[in-house]
């Protein structure tokens, strides 16, 4: 039956689309379920939806058509393909690793070679609301179209990013680069981890998240050395091969040793291709077998798919998520170097206004929008919003301090871009190493809240004791002790983040819910950029004025905007030391603000329920 909005538009039931909105679908049976775990009709509080389960082995006549052809796919696949697929998400995470650990190393020095070194939190700001706002549109494209459009849609989103780094010239050109590269690559792992929900059981899918992302294991290692290789000669290259090197399997190794951000510009498109194909085929597949049919024509003139799309992918709440994040974190890092700082008119703007956008998007989503992000029923239940809690002061506290801390560790300790990148990364190493053992775990005791009770504390010890080892008179040992506890925890809290947001809700909503998270997340890290940039832009400057030999001090703004600057005085030198305490003044405060707020979260995961995670599947057919 079709929904309010839809009647404007059609004339009759019979032109409606196959790809109906989901607030049109008949309503799910939210009580149906006697898991445990489960919130039954008549209780209080938020109903959910636990491990819903896909008994019969066809696809869902229920389900948005996206969800159904991943359904009629993973029934008419064999092992196989299965196989293919995963060593194929594998090989795209590896390359999202790869050259996200080479142009996370370069950074600092590209924007250092602009002259606005300071920059970096406002970027990355931009970039991550923008990442933000994707999420729940590409939500809506991967249910109402189809898995494989989306995932296309998303790699040439980050060829284009690629190829603009790669070529651009001005700090404008690389900050619009950046939004096309992190919407891009964000929208592409999304695609990856949607297709993993639809081809593993809900007891598995902690294992089968942890094997696609294990890539970084490897990539934490190799990025930091191809980085310093591509900085002393182009790191231009470095983004370029891989615009080119994603769709193409085939490019050579070396390529990406002996170039920058063009090799990412070839190989972005290389390696994806063959996923997108496989796709394809299996869904030619399943329509020839007849497990999936072909949609009807829905009837609708231009006017009405222009109107029915822009409510169907919610296009003023995206536009009012943007703008209100975009406008409400920027004053964070860019009121420091205002007029009357915080008393400017422009900033006290941008905050009413950005403010006044996310009340406005939070209240059109629930009075307003014919379609909502989510259903009303999972947005309230207390399992994902938990989750989402726990990750965004979760990713808070982590970008509170970790935008600078490479620069940071090349200052005070005199590592290289290889030995920086190695001490960054080794989240990366460890968190991907334990989270196979966390899959298992999960997979074997059927149950995930323990796990998250146990990764929160050790995330705070991890943290404050980087609070007393900041200072350069401690060995840099002492440092990577505690990016070890903090890679134990945060790769644990991953994982029982995305099981607790899934097993909450069924495979009809998988994505959005998905989406959802992710918007915290991203959100959270944003949050987390602008608090860095702020007490960078507060602290820094006035550190520096403060401690540096009086030979020195008309030169702390080009010490302060350029990282190269920085190092270029000896250590031991009075001046390295003046600037390697005001980073340890700068990175203390970042890291206090990042402690506080992930205190949180020992309240948060008391919200979540302990769901006993059952074999019922959620999807069908040949599974992970």
């Amino acid at each position: 039956m079709p929904s309010s909005w839809q009647k404007k538009f059609f004339q009759s039931a019979d032109s409606a689309a196959t790809d109906v909105p989901s607030t049109s679908q008949p309503p799910l049976d939210y009580g149906a379920t006697t898991m445990e775990g489960a919130t039954m009709p008549g209780s209080k509080g938020a109903v959910e939806v636990v491990n819903s389960d896909a008994s019969e082995e066809v696809p869902d006549e229920k389900a948005q058509a996206g969800v159904k052809e991943a359904e009629a796919i993973t029934l008419t696949w064999t092992k196989a393909s299965l196989a293919a697929a995963y060593i194929l998400m594998w090989s795209l995470y590896c390359v999202n690793a790869f050259q996200s650990s080479i142009t996370g190393n370069l950074s600092s020095y590209v924007t250092s070679g602009f002259e606005s070194h300071s920059l970096i939190p406002v970027i990355y700001i931009v970039s991550s609301a923008m990442s933000a706002a994707t999420y729940m549109p590409l939500a809506k494209i991967l249910n109402l179209w189809d898995r494989s459009v989306g995932f296309l849609l998303m790699v040439i989103i980050a060829t284009i990013g690629l190829i603009l780094s790669a070529t651009c010239h001005n700090i404008a050109t690389y900050c619009a680069s950046q939004v096309f590269y992190s919407v891009g690559f964000a929208g592409i792992i999304f695609s990856i981890d949607v297709i993993t929900i639809d081809t593993s059981s809900l007891r598995d899918r902690g294992l089968a998240f942890a094997f696609t992302s294990s890539p970084y294991i490897i990539t934490a290692f190799a990025g930091p050395a191809a980085a310093e290789q591509f900085y002393e000669s182009n790191w231009r290259w470095a983004y370029g091969c891989f615009a080119i090197v994603l769709p193409v399997m085939a490019t050579p190794m070396f390529v990406l040793l002996r170039w920058a951000y063009g090799c990412f510009a070839i190989v972005l498109p290389v390696m994806a291709t063959p996923m997108f194909v496989l796709l394809r085929w299996n869904r030619s597949k399943a329509k020839k077998m007849g497990v999936l049919q072909e949609r009807e024509p829905s009837g609708r003139t231009w006017i009405q798919s222009i109107i029915f799309y822009v409510i169907e992918f919610d296009l003023l709440g995206v536009i009012l998520l943007a703008a209100g994040l975009v406008l409400f974190l920027l004053p964070f890092s860019i009121a420091g170097s205002a007029e009357d700082d915080w008393r400017t008119a422009h900033i006290i703007v941008m905050l009413v206004i950005g403010v006044a956008c996310l009340i406005a998007f939070a209240l059109v989503e629930r009075f307003v929008a014919p379609v909502p992000f989510l259903p009303w029923p999972i947005l309230a239940s207390r399992t994902v919003l938990g989750a989402c809690l726990v990750d965004v002061c979760y990713q808070i506290a982590y970008y509170c301090w970790f935008d600078y801390y490479s620069s940071y560790l090349q200052v005070v300790y005199g590592t290289s871009i290889t030995v920086s990148g190695y001490i960054v990364h080794i989240f990366d190493v460890v968190s991907g190493v334990w989270l196979i053992c966390v899959g298992l775990l999960i997979r074997k005791t059927g149950r995930f809240r323990w796990l998250l009770f146990a990764a929160v504390p050790l995330y705070l010890l991890g943290e404050g004791l980087m609070i007393y080892f900041r200072k350069p008179n401690w060995s840099v040992g002492y440092t990577i002790m505690c990016q070890i506890f903090i890679a134990f925890a945060g790769g644990t809290m991953i994982i029982c983040q995305q099981v607790a947001v899934l097993s909450a809700t069924d495979h009809n909503n998988a994505a959005s819910a998905l989406a959802f998270l992710n918007v915290f997340g991203t959100m959270g890290s944003a949050v987390g950029s602008s608090i860095s940039g702020a007490i960078w832009t507060h602290t820094l400057p006035g550190a520096l004025q403060r401690l540096l030999p009086e030979a020195e001090l008309p030169n702390w703004e080009s010490i302060y905007e350029d990282l190269a600057v920085q190092l270029s005085y000896e250590r031991g030198s009075a001046a390295r030391q003046a600037i390697a305490l005001a980073y340890a003044d700068a990175q203390s405060k970042m890291l206090i603000a990042g402690t506080c707020i992930m205190a949180l979260s020992l309240i948060w995961m008391f919200v979540i329920r302990d769901i006993k995670l059952t074999n019922s599947t959620q999807t069908k057919g040949v599974l992970f």
